[in-house]
């Protein structure tokens, strides 16, 4: 499917362009609310989710895979503090960075050479159980200011869709390494002018080798750099091997999607640095006995295929004092993280109470002794 050429779908009532609505799981009209059964899969005509292969995109840069459809409604904005790059598909643009709160953002006019996303997790999580979910969140922040526990700061909630790239392989490795077994010789000492006998722990070192053969499925990189990193490794994996539905703007239209910074190259520099960690943790994993040094891990990386993807992912991003803060929720599952600030005068009074607590306990009992 040629994604340039994805025709709209206008609402059969009021003639706007519908969307993709996440509660109702089907096209709906922004305007007057009418709901279309409709999947964009279905328009795809049978098309699959395609992975490409990793050295031929590198090194011809094919035109035919780059642009987000619907040219004449899009819009590219870059923040100049935190370097996010939104695209607005349907045209609206923002007034402050959706990923930061900073009203530092510009016009950003290379969006052609951003490669298509070759499909989409659409947003399965609706908005009103997200908001209930981070009020719930937030409520059993105990440490946080009642200021911001009052609020819930859901009023700036967003539906984003995150770049990020999948990768496979198929890794075939030798590994080599000194296998360690333990066993326990009874040794004396002298304690006191005594004599007494003890159990040490000694290892017998064997040379072990072996062969490992393994697929790499889907490994996720991040593209994103408007959300910060560690949230996102708290809100759980999305399932892209099994639910992953062909591109389509209809999914993205009427919502924030951010375009990647980490592109195809450096994405695939740190999949490799990934997959060379878990071939090594896997080849460990095989040496036998209790032990082990010296392991060495000789591995061929082949059949190396990749796809440009777009997950949903509920944001909140607002700033308390001079720093900024994120509350995360999966588009998909509904798992939450986030990050919130901290009431220095509850911790105060929390610790002071500890001390109270803890004196009273040995004015109440230490004297019994």
């Amino acid at each position: 499917m040629d994604n340039a050429t994805v025709g709209k779908h206008p609402c059969p009532e009021c003639g706007g362009d519908l969307q993709w609505n996440a509660s109702k799981q089907a096209l709906a009209c922004p305007y007057c609310g009418t709901v279309v059964p409709w999947s964009p899969a279905q328009e795809a005509q049978g098309a699959a989710v395609a992975e490409l292969d990793l050295a031929r995109a590198l090194a011809e840069h094919p035109s035919e895979q780059r642009g987000y459809g619907d040219a004449e409604q899009r819009r590219e904005v870059q923040c100049r503090s935190c370097k996010a790059i939104s695209v607005f598909v349907d045209g609206k643009v923002a007034q402050r960075c959706e990923f930061c709160g900073s009203p530092s953002i510009i016009a950003h006019e290379s969006l052609g050479d951003a490669i298509t996303p070759q499909s989409v997790l659409p947003f399965k999580i609706g908005d009103g159980q997200v908001r209930d979910a981070i009020r719930s969140w937030y409520g059993t922040r105990w440490f946080a200011p009642n200021r911001l526990k009052t609020a819930a700061l859901t009023d700036t909630l967003k539906g984003v869709y995150l770049p990020y790239w999948t990768f496979d392989a198929h890794v075939a490795a030798r590994w080599y390494a000194e296998a360690g077994y333990y066993y326990y010789e009874t040794e004396s000492y002298l304690e006191n002018g005594q004599r007494r006998t003890r159990e040490v722990r000694k290892v017998r070192w064997e040379p072990a080798s072996g062969a490992l053969q393994h697929f790499f499925d889907d490994e996720l990189v991040p593209g994103t750099v408007g959300v910060h990193a560690e949230l996102l490794e708290q809100i759980g994996r999305f399932p892209t091997t099994t639910d992953l539905k062909p591109y389509s703007p209809e999914f993205v239209r009427g919502w924030l999607v951010e375009r990647y910074q980490v592109d195809l190259r450096r994405a695939s520099e740190l999949n490799t640095e990934s997959m060379q960690q878990q071939t090594r943790q896997l080849c460990a994993a095989e040496v036998p006995g209790d032990t082990h040094r010296n392991l060495q891990v000789q591995a061929d990386y082949s059949g190396r295929t990749f796809k440009h993807i777009l997950v949903p992912v509920w944001l909140v991003s607002y700033t308390y004092g001079s720093r900024n803060f994120q509350v995360l929720a999966n588009g998909y599952t509904g798992q939450i993280a986030g990050e919130r600030p901290y009431s220095w005068v509850k911790i105060f009074f929390a610790a002071l109470a500890a001390l109270i607590v803890a004196a009273l306990a040995f004015v109440l009992f230490g004297g019994q002794r």
